[in-house]
């Protein structure tokens, strides 16, 4: 994983798409000040070293069911590459798992969860996470209020 190198017109394409992914080369171009060839072959070079991952759309999750939000640190039992690579393949397969993060600290991974209300998270909790290969403890934390939720990352030439 090797880090780009971007300049002040990456910059400025890389937050516009951020902020709206659908915007068309011709606009984008315009926004940034820079004709239409020129702008898409910046693009396609974001494109293909993969600065840009890809393209999306932002969802409300309360309007599609999903009204709770939880957090979970977990802690396995073993630290063997292959029980963690276990631990791992299972999270990524878990459709309320959002995010998985690899942690350093008193846990050893940090897992995002959506569900539609408490019940089925208690559910979900209860009789998939915990049964997952190795896990010692896990402790939810609950978000009772998005203050910041998360909309693109920081981007600075």
């Amino acid at each position: 994983m090797t880090f780009s190198k971007i300049d002040k017109t990456d910059a400025k394409i890389l937050k516009l798409l951020q902020y709206d992914s659908r915007m068309s080369n011709s606009e984008l171009s315009e926004k940034i000040g820079m004709s239409a060839s020129p702008c898409w072959r910046r693009v396609k070079q974001l494109e293909n070293t993969q600065v840009i991952k890809g393209y999306g759309v932002l969802l409300d999750r309360k309007k599609i069911g999903l009204g709770v939000m939880v957090f979970i640190r977990v802690s396995i039992d073993s630290h063997s590459e292959k029980e963690a690579k276990k631990f791992e393949e299972e999270v990524s397969a878990l459709e309320h798992v959002v995010a998985c993060y690899s942690i350093g600290g008193d846990a050893d991974f940090l897992l995002q969860v959506v569900s539609p209300d408490l019940d089925t998270y208690a559910e979900f909790s209860m009789s998939i996470i915990r049964r997952l290969p190795g896990i010692k403890e896990m402790q939810s934390m609950f978000v009772l209020k998005e203050l910041k939720p998360f909309l693109g990352y920081p981007i600075n030439p």
